[in-house]
This record gives structure tokens, sequence and C-alpha cells, in this order.
């Protein structure tokens, strides 16, 4: 990826150049400088691997069931606003599965 030196827009390749997709500056292309360049075509996909028997990696702690009034849930963490937000806590429970949140503030 290649940004304009006059603006700090992303720039494309046309050929044997770069454009600015802003301010239409050009610069000439460096093909050494490229291939040191990390794309997304580059990389490995990963696959995602889920464990037979569903939560059950998952820790466990003592929480009440809104469903089932069960006093176990599993739980787990996630980023689900912007970065510089906390985490949600999710719970899903032990007997019925019901699956619910809890924001920390």
């Amino acid at each position: 990826m290649e940004f304009c030196d006059e603006c700090g827009s992303m720039m494309q390749t046309q050929g044997d150049k770069w454009v600015c997709t802003k301010c239409d500056h050009e610069k000439l292309r460096d093909e050494a400088k490229e291939k040191a360049m990390v794309t997304t075509q580059a990389q490995e996909e990963s696959e995602v691997i889920e464990s037979e028997g569903g939560t059950s990696g998952l820790p466990t702690t003592t929480t009440q069931c809104p469903n089932c009034d069960n006093d176990t849930a599993y739980w787990y963490m996630q980023q689900i606003r912007s970065a510089d937000e906390s985490e949600t806590r999710f719970f899903v429970c032990t007997e019925c599965e019901h699956k619910w949140r809890e924001d920390d503030h």
C-alpha cells in the first residue's frame, strides 16, 4: 500500500506509476519496495475449528440465568463496540444454553 506524499490519501497503481485517488499526485513505482509490501493476497487464510461440545471449553462462573434460574454459566469476553470502549461479557447457561450479556461500565 502506498500513501500520497501530498495529501496522505491511499494511492492506486496505474501502469508504472502510483496515482493518488484524491489529488491525482503521481510518482513512479519502485519494484524493490513493492516486493517488501505485505498484501492481503499474500496472507494465508486461517480456519476456525470448533471443538465438539460447543461451549464446554469456556470457563464457568456462578451467576443466575434469567431463563431457568440455573446458577452456573459459561462466559467469554468480546469486543463489540469501538476499540476505546470496554469489552462485553457474554454468558451461556450450562443447563438451558440461554445466552445473555453483561456490559462492563
